[in-house]
C-alpha cells in the first residue's frame, strides 16, 4: 500500500504576487509550489492585506468556509475567507480576512509609518483564523510552517489551545525567523488578549513585555523545529533557539540563491 503523502499548511505573512517581492513573498510564492512538486500535498494561507487588489488577483470569498466569529478582547468579528489561484504554480492561496483587522491599504504601519496599535489583535486573529479554518477544511497537517511575524502567535495556540484537537494531534511546527520582528511595542494588554482556550498568563509570560522580540521567542518556545530564513536574523533569537534545544535549519545563501532551499526544507520537514 503506497504511503500517504505528507501535509505542509504554510502560514504566511506575504506571498508574491500579491505582495512586492521581498525575501518572505518570494519564499511563500515558490516554496509551496516546490513543496508540492516534490509529492507533498500543501494549503497555503496569508491575510488579505486591503493593499490587495481582489478584482485583478480574482480573489472570491468561500461561502462554507466563513460566517464563523472570533472574539477579541470581548468584542467578536466575523471570519471571512477567500480564496485566489496562483496557474502557474498550480496553487490556491487562502486569505484570512476581516474588515476591521485588513481593509487599510497599508499592512503594518498608516500613512505616517506609525505602527498599527491594533497589530497584536490582527496577529491573534490570523493565527485563530487559519487554524480554525483548516479545522473546517477537516485537512490534517503533518508540518505546519510558520513565516513572518504575523504568523508567530500559531504555535502557541496550536500546542496549547488546539492540543486536544484531532485534526492537529500529528503537527510539528516549523518556525522560519528572519529579520522582519517589530522594533516597536505592542498594546500593554497583548498578553490579556492572547489568553484563550486553555492558554493561561503562566504559559506566555514573556507577553507581560509585549515586544516583538518576545513573541518571536514565544513562537520558537512552542515550534518544533526552526529555519533561519535570513542571515539578519537577531543573534538574540538565535542563541534563544540554541537554548531551546530544537533542530535549527542555518540559512544557505548559496541554496536561497539557486532554489537548492526548497530540497533542504524539503528534507528538514521529513526528519521531523
Amino acid at each position: 500500500m503506497a504511503e500517504t503523502a505528507k501535509k505542509v499548511l504554510f502560514v504566511n505573512s506575504e506571498i508574491f504576487p500579491y505582495l512586492p517581492e521581498t525575501d518572505i513573498a518570494t519564499i511563500g510564492r515558490y516554496l509551496p509550489q516546490g513543496i508540492q512538486e516534490r509529492k507533498k500535498e500543501i494549503r497555503s494561507f496569508m491575510p488579505r492585506y486591503g493593499c490587495i487588489n481582489e478584482r485583478k488577483n480574482q480573489l472570491h470569498e468561500v461561502i462554507r468556509l466563513s460566517g464563523m466569529n472570533i472574539i477579541i478582547g470581548d468584542v467578536d468579528r466575523p471570519l471571512v475567507i477567500k480564496v485566489a489561484s496562483i496557474s502557474a504554480a498550480r496553487i490556491q492561496v487562502y486569505f484570512i480576512d476581516n474588515d476591521d483587522y485588513f481593509k487599510r491599504k497599508q499592512i503594518y504601519c498608516d500613512a505616517d509609518g506609525k505602527f498599527f496599535e491594533d497589530n497584536d489583535e490582527r496577529a491573534i486573529f490570523f493565527a485563530r483564523g487559519v487554524l480554525e479554518t483548516v479545522k473546517k477544511l477537516r485537512w490534517a497537517p503533518d508540518i505546519i510552517h510558520c513565516q513572518g511575524w504575523i504568523s508567530q502567535l500559531v504555535p502557541l495556540y496550536l500546542k496549547k489551545a488546539y492540543k486536544d484537537d484531532p485534526i492537529f494531534s500529528n503537527s510539528k511546527i516549523v518556525l522560519s525567523l528572519y529579520d522582519d520582528t517589530p522594533e516597536e511595542a505592542f498594546s500593554q494588554d497583548f498578553a490579556d488578549k492572547v489568553v484563550f482556550g486553555g492558554i493561561g498568563k503562566e504559559d506566555i509570560p514573556l507577553l507581560e513585555q509585549p515586544q516583538g522580540i518576545n513573541l518571536a521567542k514565544t513562537a520558537i518556545t512552542y515550534s518544533d523545529a526552526v529555519i533561519m530564513g535570513s542571515d539578519a536574523v537577531n543573534p538574540e533569537l538565535a542563541d534563544f533557539c540554541k537554548k531551546q534545544g530544537l533542530p535549527v535549519l542555518e540559512f544557505d545563501p548559496k541554496a536561497m540563491a539557486s532554489g537548492a532551499y526548497i530540497d533542504e526544507y524539503n528534507r528538514f520537514y521529513d526528519q521531523l
